[in-house]
């Protein structure tokens, strides 16, 4: 295995670290409805996870003074990702909260997950960027685990307002992770996470001043539940979604974050004892293929080109 091997493979296994994260993260941010509404959750989340990564930047440049930004066009850069990475993340966060108020939270998670077609449609479109024909394959068997996994049998899939405002939140993150890809190979990965984080926690911090009331008991009994979505699945695991998207092409970079659907099942039944059915357990198998299918498709695509050559 060469050496842009071994940093694909450990980039994949990156997203998908941060996809299991993700994945546990549901039922911590369930908990924390109970008490908080969900604009003002988001932003105290997003602007504790930002928080928790200034000390980590001072830390990782002190090891690594290359890292940080000298010249005024690498400031203008690292800013320019965080405040795009930011207001895409801010966007999607908050369509996606509009959209659960009418929506089931199975049919919100099929179509939030969409982005696993949209962001090789949209690579494709914008900068050309074909990912061939075995990733597509794994893209449509992606899909149909998703929805084996999260629309119940005999549920009624016409397009509502909830519907359109979850397709609008699969584009911000389709955004987001396109900026990512576009921004993490120019700066400081744990920079670009802290200043997204930031822009987002402040947006969504402001907006819910005028539109929400936030009290201090409310944060205090949501505590446990900001702890986790704002440091784990916050900081921790966006983090690992930029440090790996430098070495994983976009449209593999998604399929393998989708997998959130499915860690969020299982971690449904470990922490919240709920039970998984045959359907969807079919849906998770589907999923991991595709995934497992699109790891080993630049192998299939060398033979392949082997055999045309033979």
């Amino acid at each position: 295995m060469n050496l842009q091997q071994n940093k694909a493979l450990r980039g994949s296994l990156l997203l998908m670290l941060g996809a299991v994260i993700w994945g546990f993260a549901f039922a911590a941010q369930r908990a924390g409805m109970d008490s908080m509404q969900p604009i003002s959750f988001n932003g105290i989340r997003n602007l504790l996870a930002g928080l928790c990564l200034i000390p980590v930047c001072y830390w990782a440049e002190s090891r690594h003074p290359e890292q940080k930004p000298s010249s005024p066009a690498q400031k203008r850069t690292q800013l320019r990702g965080g405040l795009f990475c930011g207001v895409f993340l801010f966007l999607a966060s908050t369509l996606q909260q509009a959209g659960l108020v009418d929506a089931s939270a199975g049919k919100a998670g099929f179509v939030t997950a969409l982005y696993v077609v949209l962001v090789p449609v949209f690579a494709w479109l914008l900068f050309h960027k074909n990912p061939g024909n075995w990733i597509w394959l794994s893209i449509l068997l992606a899909v149909a685990g998703l929805f084996l996994l999260c629309v119940p049998v005999g549920e009624g899939f016409s397009l509502s307002r909830a519907d359109v405002l979850l397709l609008g939140c699969a584009a911000c993150f389709t955004g987001q992770i396109l900026s990512v890809d576009h921004y993490s190979p120019m700066v400081s990965g744990v920079r670009l996470s802290r200043d997204m984080f930031l822009t987002c926690g402040l947006l969504g911090t402001l907006l819910s001043l005028f539109t929400e009331t936030i009290t201090w008991s409310g944060i205090q009994q949501a505590l446990i539940a900001l702890l986790y979505a704002g440091v784990m699945s916050g900081a921790v695991a966006y983090t690992l979604q930029i440090l790996g998207q430098r070495d994983v092409p976009p449209a593999l970079a998604s399929l393998i974050m989708c997998m959130e659907s499915v860690f969020s099942v299982i971690g449904g039944a470990l922490v919240l004892g709920e039970h998984l059915s045959s359907r969807e357990l079919m849906g998770c198998l589907i999923m991991f293929t595709a995934v497992v299918l699109a790891q080993v498709s630049p192998l299939l695509k060398r033979q392949g080109l082997k055999k045309k050559a033979d």
